[in-house]
């Protein structure tokens, strides 16, 4: 049974096969509350939890002051399945958009362990975690986004606007212009004669792979790729790697047993491909290799956290040594960024000037040339 699971789930990875239907219905604006919404609602429920207070009535006071509608509903529902008998792993478990199976496995360990007020107020150190790494990821990404929409903006402005005009200048002198400025006046009247087929061909594209990255093939070779780019894709691994140890430290420490958690650390790495090596590595531990072994053999995943993990394995304190891992892992994402946004800026500015600047020397080019384009 847990083979054929194993199976199916490595298919899923891979894009071989559908990912099975979700139980209930979809929760709008689901992403937006796990982000904002669910550490603080984690947090203040394992306060209340180790206060002493019974889960419905942790539940009910959660329910009042919230502010989110569709949260406050979701909260509802819960404490309703609740009251009906179902346990709150199982409550939570009707509403997978927002509590996700790492969140459902970890509860659920809590809860058959006595320990589910503890078990809580780790969700929600793991989860304040991860948000406060998001927003300086994208922090980090957003100003090499915006440069480079503003250049293409200032670009095609350029192109469209300004090229013409010395275009009718030039056109009167009757003489052949240079080289550079001919290809820029050709692509200038290109743009403008077929502005609408351009537009509509990005268009096009980019809905195209926008739904190509939806299928899990398409998500697959996209994470793959993110792996092989420069800088960017170190930085991926790094992260990825991050997650993998946070993950298989909570897990762990929860009491979710070590296949169950390898599946589950496998969808939460955040990359396909690397998921997809940890579950080729659940079959070989589930005939009893040692963990660190099965990973070593892919030779994805680095030496250092290898090493770490075979110590924990030995020592039999995996989850401190997947914790120190996860903890490294998170300097050496920070120190990336950094280090990433400190090398960006003199890039984009060379890129800017590389650009800009040889539009403008492209369009002045002739007058650098009057004598011999006039025939003097």
């Amino acid at each position: 049974m847990a083979t054929s699971t194993a199976t199916a789930a490595r298919s899923r990875m891979a894009g071989n096969a559908p990912a099975p239907a979700l139980r209930k219905r979809k929760i709008p604006g689901a992403q937006k509350i796990k982000a904002k919404e669910l550490p603080a609602f984690t947090r203040q429920l394992g306060a209340m939890l180790s206060a002493g207070l019974p889960v419905v009535q942790t539940l009910e006071a959660l329910e009042e002051q919230n502010t989110n509608k569709v949260f406050k509903h979701v909260i509802a529902g819960v404490k309703s399945r609740i009251e009906g008998g179902a346990s709150f792993s199982e409550a939570l478990a009707q509403y997978p958009d927002i509590f996700d199976e790492l969140y459902i496995s970890m509860l659920r360990a809590g809860e058959s362990g006595g320990m589910l007020a503890e078990t809580t107020a780790r969700i929600a150190t793991f989860l304040e975690g991860w948000v406060r790494l998001k927003r300086k990821v994208k922090a980090a990404m957003m100003y090499p986004l915006i440069v480079m929409a503003v250049a293409l903006l200032i670009t095609s402005s350029l192109i469209i606007w300004i090229v013409p005009i010395f275009a009718s200048i030039y056109a009167d002198f009757g003489a052949k212009l240079p080289g550079p400025t001919q290809w820029l006046m050709n692509v200038s009247t290109a743009m403008r004669e077929n502005a609408l087929l351009v537009v509509a061909g990005i268009v096009v594209v980019t809905i195209a792979l926008g739904q190509y990255k939806k299928t899990a093939q398409g998500a697959f070779v996209w994470d793959g790729l993110k792996l092989k780019f420069p800088v960017i894709g170190e930085l991926v691994r790094k992260i990825s790697l991050a997650r993998f140890s946070s993950t298989f430290a909570q897990l762990t420490r929860s009491g979710v047993p070590i296949l169950q958690t390898m599946e589950i650390v496998a969808f939460a790495t955040g990359n396909k491909v690397l998921g997809k090596i940890i579950l080729d590595a659940r079959t070989n531990v589930e005939r009893g290799e040692p963990l660190s072994l099965a990973l070593e053999k892919s030779r994805a995943y680095p030496r250092l956290l290898i090493h770490m993990l075979s110590a924990g394995e030995k020592t039999g304190r995996v989850d401190e040594m997947l914790a120190k891992i996860a903890d490294f892992y998170n300097d050496e994402v920070e120190t990336t960024l950094a280090g990433l946004t400190s090398l960006i800026e003199p890039l984009l500015i060379v890129f800017l000037g590389v650009i800009i600047g040889g539009i403008v020397v492209c369009m002045f080019m002739p007058i650098f040339k009057m004598h011999e384009i006039v025939g003097f």
